[in-house]
């Protein structure tokens, strides 16, 4: 590339050492000249960090002394990226070795484009395609809508093109977005933060792109756990979260309508027969964070002192 502007590389590791060492020694093969990796360990109880500097003393590693969900950790790494550009990666991931340079050729030709994913197939699968793009948030039932999902990768999303959404597990986002726009909502805690931050991000102007020249392997849920009681929790609180937050006007309610006379009966019906009461329960706690917080539209930053969005997080000037 003619110019190698600084990537800064921010995942968040979560009692998952071994596996965020798995994600680095990916890193370390890229083509791409000028990266710098941040590792922000949120507050891992039971799994030691430094094996990632032990193995990979280059790396950033950043312990946050409580566990601040993925938006905080991800806003920590922020405050000490240098980058002109921010690639937030989840830990377990791994990435082909050219995946960078059609990331980074997007934003230098397009200074509208706000944030954007490359083509994400599942870990260990024949080209299983977990994300190609998106067609949003479904307003009928608050579910994301992803394009290419379990469909073989036979090239047919090699197309790059704007889309709705990105993708949490890889996204890219230029530094003077970040300071612009403001950092991540840390309300949501874990999952649809994301979402949330795409759509702050495009009613400040700016564009959400699929990058299909770019490729990423993602080893779905192994930091919390395919039918883990967190994610039935956080999953059924933040769709709510978003909705109320993102849809206006008569979708807003019937979005909530049919989230709450059919995906929630759904839910309970299918938590019933399986008899997993502590599902039911964190459904109901769900609902209930949800009917007692009523300033959804503001945002904190527990782990850190935030001023005007950005202001005095030691962001590069």
């Amino acid at each position: 590339m003619p110019s190698s502007p600084l990537v800064s590389i921010i995942s968040v590791n979560y009692n998952q050492a071994t596996v965020t060492c798995e994600m680095v020694a990916s890193l370390k093969k890229v083509s791409y000249p000028n990266i710098e990796i941040i590792v922000v360990d949120n507050a891992s109880p039971s799994d030691d960090p430094t094996l990632i500097t032990d193995l990979y003393p280059e790396v950033k590693l950043i312990r946050s002394e409580v566990n601040l969900g993925f938006a905080g950790g991800n806003n920590l790494g922020i405050a000490q990226a240098a980058g002109e550009y921010l690639l937030f990666l989840n830990n377990d991931t791994e990435v082909e070795p050219d995946f960078l340079e059609p990331l980074v050729n997007l934003f230098q030709k397009d200074s509208k484009a706000g944030i954007a994913s490359p083509k994400i197939i599942y870990y260990g699968t024949k080209g299983l395609i977990q994300y190609a793009g998106s067609k949003g948030i479904n307003s009928w039932t608050g579910r994301s809508v992803t394009i290419g999902q379990l469909e073989t990768d036979k090239g047919q999303y090699n197309t790059s093109a704007p889309t709705i959404l990105a993708d949490g597990a890889a996204m890219m986002v230029p530094m003077k977005v970040v300071k612009k726009v403001g950092l991540m909502p840390e309300l949501y805690f874990l999952y649809y933060e994301e979402l949330d931050w795409c759509e702050m991000i495009k009613r400040a102007g700016y564009s959400c792109h699929y990058v299909g020249e770019s490729t990423i392997y993602h080893k779905e849920s192994v930091s919390v756990g395919k039918a883990s009681v967190l994610k039935t929790y956080y999953m059924n609180r933040n769709r709510l979260l978003f909705i109320r937050r993102n849809i206006t006007g008569g979708a807003l309610w019937t979005s909530i309508l049919i989230f709450l006379l059919a995906a929630i009966p759904k839910k309970v019906l299918e938590f019933g027969l399986r008899l997993e009461g502590k599902h039911l329960k964190a459904l109901a706690r769900g609902l209930w964070w949800n009917l007692t917080h009523y300033k959804i539209h503001e945002t904190s930053y527990p782990g850190l002192t935030v001023k005007n969005k950005t202001e005095g997080l030691g962001l590069p000037a």
